[in-house]
């Protein structure tokens, strides 16, 4: 039986990097056909959005308000002040008041209560930002918003959080598909950084004179953020 050399190991991780890479899922092609589907029942289905953010949710509201009657969820108890967290819903108030919208865009503002978050993170709370502590608080937010999806009857629920770079749209929409099992609700599918949808959320950040937070919420994040800065 021959040993495989280094060079067999080198392409071998090249062939299995290759078939990851066709085996990924395509979530903008998942929701492109979901809504070409729409478009032909000529229906407006309720969307439950939860809202990270007024500059995230830019570019994902333009988009998805031509197909849907949107809530925007704004539930993020990870954001690390009252401070912030007022000023953060205030934008994305003040941002739903001044875009126009094919179809209604509402608001519902959930129970900001830190303490939620810090019990969640309790025991990752040196893990660094974009690890298992990360997707434990994306599954903690969305999950209130399925649950809201399925009390109100909505058609989908999904997030903004996949519009940003540094945001894994794979777990996001792992973490979807499995509470639509549990609330029994669709997952929306999502990468809205694909189309151009980040570029085009500074864009409408710039147009809309947004705040635009330098970190992503938690006291985690902006402490690692600030140590970058140092």
């Amino acid at each position: 039986m021959r040993v495989l050399n280094s060079y067999d190991l080198q392409f071998t991780d090249i062939i299995e990097k290759k078939v990851t890479e066709l085996n990924k899922r395509n979530y903008q092609k998942e929701l492109d056909k979901l809504i070409d589907n729409i478009k032909k029942e000529e229906k407006v289905p309720r969307l439950f959005l939860h809202s990270c953010c007024a500059p995230c949710s830019s570019y994902v509201l333009e988009y998805l308000s031509q197909y849907f009657e949107i809530t925007v969820f704004f539930y993020n108890p990870n954001i690390s002040s009252v401070e912030e967290y007022s000023k953060r819903v205030a934008e994305i108030r003040r941002l739903i008041a001044e875009m126009s919208f094919a179809h209604p865009v509402h608001i519902e503002e959930g129970t900001y209560d830190p303490q939620v978050f810090y019990e969640m993170a309790k025991g990752m709370e040196k893990v660094p930002e974009g690890g298992e502590r990360c997707f434990k608080c994306y599954r903690l937010r969305m999950e209130e918003a399925a649950r809201l999806a399925q009390k109100d009857n909505y058609d989908y629920f999904t997030t903004t959080l996949s519009i940003s770079p540094l945001k894994n749209a794979e777990k996001i929409n792992e973490i979807g598909e499995e509470l639509a099992e549990i609330y029994k609700v669709p997952h929306l599918p999502s990468d809205f950084k694909k189309k151009n949808g980040y570029k085009r959320s500074i864009e409408l950040s710039h147009e809309y004179d947004l705040y635009r937070q330098n970190y992503c919420g938690c006291a985690f994040s902006k402490r690692e953020q600030e140590e970058k800065m140092k």
